[in-house]
């Protein structure tokens, strides 16, 4: 993961880079933080179900077993998806046909590509492939390499993704090694996700440090733990994440003495 400039991770997170102590944040570069965080958020949300969706299998099978176990389970949660088997690759085309097409919250289109290339009781390895996947509200297309470690009960994901806004219409492009557990919910809630991520997008080059971010299925932005971004606009800035309501969640930005409050719902963005 690169990082511009001369900071190093260590010295974005604890103290920013000399030069940006004199240059305060304004009001509209907190807000596009926290728009790009949303827009990262929805990515991380869409590929964190596909994956959840690719994870029905018996661990120790050979892997051309693992993937006619997934073939059978995903053709019992959705229907719609025309499911093609060769080997240990599944190629998943979802909305072909009649019949259900949602899963963990999130309605799917396009097209996801599985194959599992390791399984047994020491690691198990899932490799995907994504074109045009959708959820209605986010489309990506990209890979990732999902490990699971059993002693800690974590997988970590490794990704390179093009991912666009279907609201808005912005892009960006990216990749992101994070390790992600189950929140207390289970596979039903969400996820934590610790590790780091970065894309370019409309406004340039984000880094992300990732620290304990809870994501929920449902949610357009984490409801707790926090992000500290390197920003195009040379400053690096903490957004941590509180719950308000059940639609509703507190983003507050720093960036050394200056903070702004957000609250972000299902609807947008609005300043507090």
């Amino acid at each position: 993961m690169r990082f511009s400039g001369a900071c190093t991770l260590i010295a974005l997170l604890l103290t920013g880079c000399p030069r940006q102590r004199d240059k305060a944040l304004t009001s509209e570069e907190a807000r596009a933080a926290t728009e790009e965080a949303a827009l990262a958020s929805k990515a991380e949300g869409l590929t964190a179900s596909v994956v959840e969706l690719t994870t029905s299998f018996t661990i120790g099978e050979a892997v051309e077993a693992a993937a006619e176990e997934l073939r059978d389970f995903i053709e019992s949660q959705l229907p719609c998806a025309e499911v093609t088997l060769e080997d240990a690759t599944l190629e998943v085309e979802y909305g072909v046909n009649d019949g259900n097409c949602t899963y963990r919250g999130h309605t799917f289109s396009g097209i996801s590509r599985v194959t599992v290339t390791r399984n047994d009781d020491a690691r198990v390895t899932v490799d995907h492939e994504w074109e045009a996947l959708s959820n209605g509200l986010v489309e990506l297309d990209g890979t990732a390499q999902v490990t699971w470690d059993f002693e800690n009960e974590t997988r970590r994901v490794v990704h390179e993704t093009l991912w666009s806004d279907l609201d808005t219409g912005r892009t960006a492009e990216g990749e992101g090694d994070r390790t992600q557990s189950l929140l207390d919910g289970g596979l039903l809630e969400g996820i934590r996700v610790d590790g780091m991520r970065s894309w370019t997008g409309q406004a340039g080059r984000w880094d992300l440090a990732i620290d304990g971010v809870e994501l929920r299925w449902v949610d357009p932005v984490p409801q707790a733990g926090s992000y500290t971004l390197a920003t195009p606009f040379e400053k690096s800035m903490t957004l941590s994440f509180d719950r308000v309501d059940e639609d509703t969640i507190r983003v507050t930005v720093e960036s050394g003495a200056r903070s702004f409050e957000f609250n972000v719902t299902s609807r947008g963005v609005t300043e507090r």
